[in-house]
């Protein structure tokens, strides 16, 4: 539906005994149509959309730059102490290293930096005895955990203190993640017969006893300190 300009003729009421037609009529005050506003509408928000885009667009891309501190995170090993291990398969096969950093604050960073993995979800646990005899590691032990503990974080008594997030593992086999383990110092690390590391074939369910149904052991790694 289209509106066209009319007028509106306003004429004041004559006095009494006066001519209608000796009054001075009013000017005509244009009716607009509403669609008339739309075109002048359009241009003042148009600029105003331009602006607001462009400076999501600028916010975007400097939040994908990574900034230099946030790059390259801190530098642990200043804080000395910490415990290493390469990890190997059965047949040799390098799978990368981990290393655990304990702090002052009684929370050690866990960094696994691991490669040639199969995809998917893998479990990766720390276990109580730094010795790993091919072909199926079983002389590590079960996983390394303090007094009362259970398996898994579902667990009402769990986590074990050598429990960690499952692995997502992309088609390239290689992962670099860092965990935070609170009291996981390096009198517990480093006892009398050690710590091991251990990556299974399979994910953990976080609950099953003893070890999260985390299956056969693929490689495995003997744990002690850093040069």
């Amino acid at each position: 539906m289209s509106f066209g300009k009319s007028c509106v003729r306003i004429s004041p009421i004559p006095p009494a005994g006066s001519s209608p037609w000796n009054i001075a009529r009013a000017p005509a005050l244009p009716v607009t149509s509403p669609k008339e506003d739309l075109p002048m509408t359009r241009r003042m928000i148009a600029p105003a959309l331009t602006a607001l885009l462009l400076s999501a667009g600028a916010v975007a891309a400097q939040d994908a730059q990574p900034m230099g501190h946030e790059a390259t995170g801190p530098d642990l090993s200043t804080l000395g102490g910490a415990f290493s291990a390469s990890v190997q398969g059965p047949e040799g096969t390098d799978h990368g290293s981990i290393t655990v950093q304990p702090t002052p604050s009684g929370v050690s960073v866990v960094t696994l930096a691991l490669t040639d993995l199969p995809p998917g979800i893998v479990a990766v646990h720390l276990h109580q005895t730094g010795a790993c005899d091919a072909p199926d590691y079983e002389t590590a032990g079960g996983h390394l955990a303090l007094d009362g503990e259970e398996h898994g974080v579902l667990s009402e008594n769990g986590p074990h203190i050598g429990d960690m997030p499952n692995l997502h593992v992309p088609e390239s086999g290689a992962v670099m993640v860092e965990h935070f383990i609170p009291g996981l110092s390096a009198e517990v690390l480093d006892d009398e017969d050690g710590t091991g590391f251990i990556i299974h074939a399979h994910a953990d369910d976080y609950q099953g006893q003893p070890a999260g149904h985390a299956g056969p052991r693929l490689a495995c790694g003997v744990l002690s300190a850093a040069e």
